[in-house]
């Protein structure tokens, strides 16, 4: 089975790119982002705060995750058996998600999860730490990178569309506190893999990251 990890910050395109080469090589697309946010958003539902990373892992056993995709090839996630949607695209979950990532026994909650999606498919998988440590043996690697102000227009317009009333202001700050966090973390921090590719699509249109993304998978397989 050939595994393809797309990693990178927020707002760098790794879902629009990974869904868009999902289609064109027919490839299954795991949006591991998706969990994480799931995770955060249970917390949310429940109370629990955030900054109680106790409370977060004593919470882990009453959830019950699981992924499929629909006759459309799209990603759905159930939490406790009920699809959440477009619940988990809200500011406040990406944050609950950066929290809740950050912690080393919520990363293992989600290991085998992750990696089972790849025994029996091809996959495409975009996060953050995919080519480090969920698939370290991944065939293609690709980390995405874009300028703080590039990323920040993609995601706001990405929230207002959803009827997210944020400025631009806002969600640069909130993109520049998760890069922060992220990358500083001690469990998996969201650094580029040593084999990986670098692709900077600060100016790019999806089109043109999707076709730059192609050759990188093209050049990487043939050698294969």
């Amino acid at each position: 089975m050939i595994k393809i990890a797309i990693d990178g910050p927020s707002g760098s395109g790794k879902s629009t790119l990974a869904k868009a080469l999902s289609k064109k090589l027919g490839y299954i697309y795991v949006d591991t982002g998706a969990l994480y946010r799931t995770i955060g958003l249970y917390m949310l539902q429940n109370g629990v705060a955030l900054t109680d990373k106790a409370e977060i892992v004593r919470r882990l056993p009453e959830i019950t995750l699981s992924m499929f995709h629909d006759e459309n090839g799209s990603q759905h996630v159930t939490l406790n058996g009920v699809d959440v949607g477009d619940t988990i695209r809200t500011s406040a979950v990406s944050a609950a998600a950066s929290a809740v990532s950050a912690i080393p026994e919520v990363r293992a909650f989600l290991l085998d999860t992750q990696r089972n999606m790849a025994k029996e498919h091809n996959v495409i998988m975009d996060g953050r730490d995919i080519g480090t440590v969920i698939f370290p043996d991944a065939d293609v690697k690709i980390f995405l990178i874009a300028g703080n102000e590039a990323r920040a227009i993609r995601r706001h317009a990405e929230l207002i569309e959803k009827g997210e009333n944020i400025t631009l202001e806002q969600v640069l700050s909130d993109m520049e506190r998760r890069d922060v966090n992220d990358r500083t973390r001690k469990e998996a921090p969201a650094i580029p893999a040593s084999d990986a590719v670098m692709l900077d699509n600060s100016s790019f249109a999806p089109e043109q990251t999707l076709a730059a993304a192609l050759e990188i998978i093209k050049s990487k397989l043939n050698k294969a």
